[in-house]
């Protein structure tokens, strides 16, 4: 049933007093319009989370709005009637927490072709240990299936592999029966990918290496970095290996030369996990939750918080001290 008294949601603002963030009672009225409304009970925080909370970063495109650009939770009323109340439902990227509210709120309105069927295999929870991170590293890997990449090619390299992104790549991979090779600057970690599915776990000096074209020893992989470590590891791919560049967290720059492209056919590919097309959303998540589906996010989440813990995981991410993926509790 839709409220008629306040509830509570985590707004960013920017106005003549500044930027700030934080809890702020909200009534229907101050939403988004949009066809579906869902009491939310759980959402994730991503780092591009972190830097719309914190200011860090330029991610909204207008203010006020809600954070979070993740959601799961339950219809309550829907003026299309594919949607209908009880319905259990997911949502991520679609300019949540960017253009439009997101779903850092205990109620959450949207357009309904943002809107996805929570996968049967999934519990809301679960749907977002994953969220926009295990939505991103499953795409990538539909993108090289697509590309024919095969096990057989060789090991799947995934730098970054101790964050949210990385954690659920070393997973997912190795679900689907890839070797994978966890590239991690946090040697501390070690343990803990080899327990999530890691077959090696590299320092990163592993993709140290500037040479244009070196000894090709993964069959390609997943790449959250950018910059000289993905130029690297482009380098170090087989023949008609692929790679997929999914973040930038050391470098928006890639300088490189043609050699890995023409001289092995490799591929690379990017992903755009915000703006997804539908048909591509639901293909993604239907497997997730069947065969894709994580076997360690119990390991994977290594912390659970309200929406008042935000702003103390938003300043520990970006100062470089997370560990694979939190979730938010909405009660």
């Amino acid at each position: 049933m839709a409220p008629t008294t306040p509830f509570t949601a985590f707004r960013i603002e920017k106005d003549d007093a500044g930027y700030r963030s934080g809890l702020v009672p909200l009534r229907l009225d101050d939403l988004n319009p949009g066809q579906v409304l869902i009491r939310a009970h759980w959402s994730s925080v991503n780092y591009k989370d972190a830097l719309a909370g914190t200011g860090k970063g330029r991610i909204l495109r207008r203010f006020p709005l809600v954070g979070g650009i993740d959601v799961a939770g339950t219809v309550v009323a829907s003026t299309d009637p594919a949607w209908r109340e009880g319905d259990a439902v997911l949502a991520t990227g679609c300019g949540l927490s960017e253009t439009r509210d997101g779903g850092y709120s205990q109620y959450v309105r949207l357009e309904s072709s943002a809107v996805i069927a929570q996968p049967a295999g999934l519990s809301p929870r679960e749907a977002m240990v994953l969220g926009t991170a295990g939505f991103t590293a499953a795409l990538a890997l539909l993108r090289l299936q697509d590309n024919r990449q095969t096990p057989e090619l060789g090991p799947l390299a995934v730098t970054g592999a101790s964050g949210g992104v990385g954690a659920l790549a070393v997973d997912i991979f190795s679900r689907a029966g890839y070797a994978v090779h966890a590239i991690s600057g946090k040697p501390e970690q070690i343990d803990f990918l080899r327990g999530i599915g890691a077959a090696e776990v590299l320092p990163r000096d592993a993709l140290a290496d500037t040479g244009p074209l070196q000894s090709a020893r993964f069959g390609g992989g997943l790449d959250n970095a950018g910059g000289p470590m993905l130029a690297s590891l482009l380098a170090q791919t087989v023949p008609y290996g692929s790679v997929v560049s999914a973040g930038l967290a050391a470098s928006p720059t890639l300088d490189m030369t043609v050699m890995p492209f023409i001289l092995r056919g490799v591929s690379l590919f990017g992903v755009s996990s915000a703006n997804a097309p539908r048909a591509l959303r639901e293909e993604v998540w239907a497997r997730l939750g069947d065969a894709w589906k994580p076997q360690h996010l119990d390991r994977i989440c290594t912390a659970e918080v309200g929406l008042d813990g935000l702003p103390a995981v938003f300043d520990r991410m970006l100062a470089g001290g997370s560990l694979g993926r939190t979730v938010v509790r909405i009660d």
